[in-house]
């Protein structure tokens, strides 16, 4: 019997809902993580035609799939980490261990070019604090083409990586990378300052699921509740920013408590078509009271 491409989605589904796998890293749910699994190694387009499911499954493609999904179901390693690729903002990105997977609502934010917040023709210059794997980076520079960017990140094995992604989209000119903790040593002014920095609470740690386990604590861990990283870039932004520019901040579930611990300041809590919380837009003039 011919196995075809929505058969073998099927069954390797079924073998990661039996395992109890966790999805947070670009899919939610085992179905869809066995069809971007099948997809990559089969180098077909999530955008394609339905046609696709019925394309026939060679022997080496299938050992490669199932390959794949038994190092899945007994490492709990992401996905993205096996296949080395994960998508942000509809964009193909290099990520490995030394950075997050990329997983973040900011994309909806940048594609929609941060409206109303900016206007779009004047933005000249974006910082994005945190960059990791450059994606965040990489994808405001491709909505901003006529903008400058500077990303910083403090670990030298995340530079390399961003790197590898500058490289690959040709955008070594328009995207500096700096080696800098948060905003320390950073000058000039800029019209968006972004970041989705370190958020988890240190005591979480135990808690995470075994996936999380595999990335870079300096990513995931700010501290005893959350927000170290965010302070400091609450206390740095203000002289970075240029008079009508705007930071965008990513806190996730420790959105609640980053309003208490700043009472005065008027975060603007965004919603997202796609999901996701946590972001807040903070203008300029509102930071430099």
């Amino acid at each position: 019997m011919v196995l075809k491409v929505g058969q073998l989605i099927e069954d390797i589904a079924t073998g990661f809902a039996q395992a109890e796998l966790f999805y947070g890293h670009g899919t939610d749910n085992p179905y869809d993580e066995a069809a971007a699994l099948v997809f990559h190694v089969m180098g077909l387009e999530h955008a394609g035609d339905v046609d696709q499911y019925q394309h026939e499954v060679t022997t080496e493609q299938h050992e490669r799939v199932q390959l794949l999904s038994v190092c899945r179901v007994e490492t709990r390693k992401p996905l993205a980490y096996l296949l080395k690729e994960a998508w942000f903002a509809g964009i193909r990105f290099t990520v490995d261990e030394r950075v997050l997977i990329p997983r973040s609502p900011l994309a909806e934010l940048i594609t929609g070019h941060f409206e109303p917040w900016v206007n779009q023709d004047k933005v000249s210059s974006i910082l994005e604090v945190g960059t990791g794997s450059g994606c965040i980076a990489i994808a405001c520079a491709l909505e901003f083409p006529t903008a400058q960017v500077t990303a910083t990140d403090i670990s030298p094995d995340a530079l390399e990586v961003a790197r590898l992604n500058t490289d690959r989209y040709q955008l070594a000119e328009q995207v500096s990378l700096v080696k800098a903790d948060l905003l320390d040593g950073i000058e000039g002014s800029f019209d968006i300052i972004i970041s989705n920095p370190p958020y988890v609470p240190d005591h979480e740690s135990a808690e995470l699921p075994s996936e999380y386990l595999h990335e870079p604590v300096l990513g995931l861990f700010s501290g005893a509740d959350g927000l170290d990283s965010a302070r400091r870039i609450l206390q740095d932004a203000p002289r970075l920013l240029s008079a009508g520019g705007i930071l965008v901040l990513e806190v996730g579930a420790q959105w609640e408590a980053l309003e208490q611990a700043f009472p005065s300041l008027p975060f603007i809590w965004l919603e997202f078509e796609h999901g996701g919380e946590g972001v807040a837009v903070l203008q300029a003039v509102d930071l430099q009271q």
